[in-house]
């Protein structure tokens, strides 16, 4: 398993935000024995008895920020939306620089890298314990990821910016995120065939979207 890699994000799930250094760094250290109970046990011992455990603070110190269960999870699902996005964020910087001749590929690629890497955020997504409001912000973290799958072909001049890309951005995401789910539910690494299948998929997709006439 990789080391945790979870940073303090996600200040609408906590309690309190934390303002002093010190404080920033106990809560940090706090999402980090979180994840590593949450990969090495399960969503099921998110407890705060046994986060507090594992980070070594009483839980009196937990409840200032994540006052039960349900805390910890949306905070530890907050952090992984926000490192999804930042890299998000840089394809779409990079995507006209390096006009990709495949941007599918080199999408699909890029994040199933991440998703090999990030085990906490494997073990959240397959977990029964995702809390309403963790369900909730998923859907707007999707919709911010459909943004910038926009932007990247904004980038590579190879749409019209319209409210029809947008929703074609929304239903290719919503695609490969279940395409995706079920390549690593089968295999940790992504199972490669399931993988290139969808890349087949949304190439096609793309070619659809990319060849309808600019919009009035």
């Amino acid at each position: 398993m990789g080391e945790p890699t979870t940073q303090v994000s996600g200040a609408a799930s906590l309690r309190r935000t934390p303002q002093q250094a010190r404080s920033k760094a106990r809560l940090a250290r706090v999402l980090e024995a979180a994840e590593r109970v949450l990969i090495g046990e399960g969503v099921e011992e998110l407890t705060t008895t046994r986060v507090a455990a594992e980070a070594k603070v009483s839980v009196g110190s937990l409840y200032q920020y994540l006052p039960d269960r349900d805390a910890i999870i949306d905070a530890l699902a907050a952090g992984y939306f926000a490192k999804l996005e930042a890299a998000m964020d840089g394809l779409a910087q990079a995507a006209a620089a390096e006009r990709w001749e495949d941007p599918v590929g080199v999408l699909i690629d890029a994040f199933a890298a991440i998703y090999r890497t990030e085990h906490g955020f494997r073990a959240l997504w397959f977990g029964s314990g995702l809390t309403e409001r963790t369900r909730a912000a998923d859907r707007a973290h999707k919709s911010r990821m459909a943004d910038g799958i926009r932007r990247v072909l904004l980038a590579l001049d190879l749409a019209h910016d319209h409210e029809t890309l947008a929703r074609a951005c929304h239903a290719a995401v919503l695609t490969a995120d279940a395409l995706a789910q079920e390549a690593f539910r089968r295999d940790a690494e992504g199972d490669a065939e399931l993988l290139d299948e969808a890349k087949v998929m949304l190439r096609g997709y793309l070619a659809d979207v990319t060849a309808r006439p600019r919009p009035r």
